[in-house]
């Protein structure tokens, strides 16, 4: 009779608390660690045995801002960010969960923003969609076969439009009710009473609403005022959660409204959670001014973090089909026209591109992209003498202005014009030194979402490579044990998870991955089926890196390929409440 489910055997072993690392060996029974030890039990006390020679064995990872919200309800295997190790998952970023509001409007106020198309999301919240609230959604949840660990914010657009209509919520003019402001912190306190993290929030202006209704308005969220936030908050303080925002890049002192939330003089400090620290090629005081805030947060008693991708920021475009042109009048002007030959016809006018250019000549906005069609350089067209070449030197080839070469390359080839940008973390000697920060979380891949425009599902490694690099290099800018922890415990401890360790008791959450995958180019992206969607999207591979994952002690990663079960009943994750531990 076997003693054990799984054996890992001869692995350099991380509990995920950042303490040291040794050989050991890991038995798994029932789901839990159920034992830990430098001496090799008899393998035949085990039903499965893992060689983890050469390997390191870690807490599952948490990616901890996805945008899974719809593709777990049709894909719920979320292979692709399991396939890289992840065992748990943020959903309901970004004020946009799929919770509360009714499923045209959880889809119009997701699907533009997170470049997913609304006939593909649309059909899948009308079939599955049968819960208005968050207890009802719970019980969806627990039912529903997960692949990954699910973890969950409340956004506060769903919440707002659920309670207001999507007319009204997205009405500058409009404040809610005392009813409907009433009846937003009765569920925001039910959502918590039911293990969600907290509440998340929106304030940048260009993120926009799709579908026929309310085309092109910023997300309700961002039609708050600060008092009905700071009411939503005081629930947040009372139960211990987190606020995750956006600030708006537009008004950058509109950040000290979250200051202020977060202090705790004299209350209990609001975790707070920011997007995004990053070093920007167009706005390099972003970085430096994000290091202030946080210092200043946790100085006066507060409990900020920011998000922080570990990884140079490379987006992807299809002509303009990006929101990088949303934080500008110009770009925001052609991407309010849905119909392409209209678009066309403003693109052409010069009227317009006078605006254009007047935009991209100026510097001292706020701005993510820097506005550089120098450098951008073009992946695919119709036309291949341009693959290769960025636009400013083939604008200076026909000897006309970078502008007008873009505007008329959009014109002529739409979406078949491919290209693509670095729009920050691009030096790696400022990327280690941020990496460092304790007020920074290590997340950010938006998993799930901009599916043409970015892949970041193996954030993960990219960290794990980012500082295993630096011991190769002879100046290490963290132990191999930290790296591990601010992916895994750290997060978990500050969400108040019951994740990301595995010691003797612990959920068996488990990645073993063998340290020389992560020589290989983890920045290199691929296009995959999304399972049950119909579409392609932008994914990684990194083969020979991740060996296996467990999830709940069930094996979802076998040999670098997920197993045919992940994601089929009864399934592998499960919702986890915050505030809810095993230990």
């Amino acid at each position: 009779m076997t003693r054990y489910d799984t054996l890992i055997t001869g692995g350099r072993y991380f509990d995920g608390t950042g303490g040291p690392s040794r050989i050991a060996h890991v038995a798994i029974k029932d789901g839990r660690v159920a034992r830990v030890c430098e001496e090799e039990p008899d393998p035949g006390q085990a039903k499965r045995v893992i060689d983890a020679r050469g390997c390191w064995v870690t807490p599952g990872f948490l990616d901890t801002h996805t945008h899974y919200d719809a593709e777990l309800l049709v894909a719920p295997s979320l292979s692709e960010s399991v396939r890289h190790g992840v065992t748990t998952v943020l959903i309901g970023s970004c004020s946009l969960s799929m919770v509360c509001a009714d499923p045209e409007d959880a889809s119009d106020i997701f699907t533009r923003v997170e470049t997913v198309p609304r006939e593909k999301v649309l059909p899948i919240l009308k079939h599955y969609k049968s819960w208005t609230t968050p207890r009802e959604w719970v019980a969806f949840m627990d039912q529903h076969p997960l692949g990954p660990n699910v973890i969950s914010f409340l956004g506060h657009s769903d919440l707002r439009t659920a309670v207001m209509g999507l007319q009204r919520a997205t009405d500058r003019t409009v404040s809610p009710t005392a009813e409907e402001q009433a009846r937003m912190e009765a569920l925001l306190e039910e959502a918590l009473q039911e293990g969600f993290l907290g509440l998340s929030t929106m304030c940048l202006k260009w993120d926009k609403v799709d579908g026929d209704r309310e085309w092109s308005k910023s997300l309700p969220s961002t039609y708050a005022r600060w008092r009905e936030v700071s009411r939503l908050n005081r629930l947040l303080r009372r139960y211990g959660r987190v606020h995750q925002g956006a600030p708006n890049a537009a008004n950058p002192l509109q950040v000290t409204q979250y200051l202020k939330e977060t202090f705790g003089w004299l209350r209990k400090p609001l975790k707070t959670t920011l997007i995004a620290m990053i070093d920007l090629k167009g706005n390099p005081t972003v970085k430096p001014m994000a290091s202030l805030v946080a210092w200043l947060a946790n100085s006066f008693g507060g409990n900020f973090r920011w998000q922080l991708l570990p990884t140079p920021f490379t987006v992807y475009a299809d002509g303009m089909d990006i929101v990088l042109f949303e934080e500008f009048g110009a770009g925001e002007m052609a991407l309010d026209i849905r119909d392409q030959l209209e678009r066309n016809e403003l693109l052409k006018d010069e009227q317009y591109r006078r605006k254009f250019r007047k935009f991209y000549r100026e510097k001292l906005s706020p701005r993510v992209w820097q506005r550089d069609f120098g450098d951008a350089v073009i992946l695919d067209c119709p036309d291949k003498r341009v693959v290769g070449r960025n636009f400013a030197e083939l604008a200076a080839d026909r000897g006309i202005h970078v502008v007008d070469f873009f505007l008329d390359m959009v014109v002529e080839h739409g979406c078949s014009l491919r290209w693509f940008t670095t729009v920050g973390n691009h030096r790696k000697d400022r990327l280690r030194k941020m990496v460092t920060n304790p007020a920074a979380l290590i997340t950010f891949s938006d998993a799930g979402a901009h599916i043409r425009n970015m892949a970041f599902y193996n954030l993960p490694l990219r960290f794990l490579k980012l500082v295993h690099e630096s011991y190769g290099e002879g100046e290490p800018i963290m132990s191999l044990e930290r790296a591990v922890h601010r992916l895994t415990g750290e997060q978990a401890d500050w969400f108040g998870v019951d994740a990301g360790h595995i010691r003797e008791g612990d959920r068996a959450d488990i990645t073993v991955l063998d340290p020389g995958g992560l020589d290989q180019d983890l920045e290199q992206v691929e296009w995959a089926e999304m399972e049950n969607f119909g579409l392609e999207r932008m994914v990684n591979r990194v083969p020979g890196c991740v060996k296996h994952v467990l999830i709940n002690g069930q094996a979802a990663i076998t040999n670098g390929e997920p197993e045919e079960e992940l994601g089929k009943q009864p399934g592998y994750g499960c919702f986890l409440r915050a505030g809810a531990t095993a230990r």
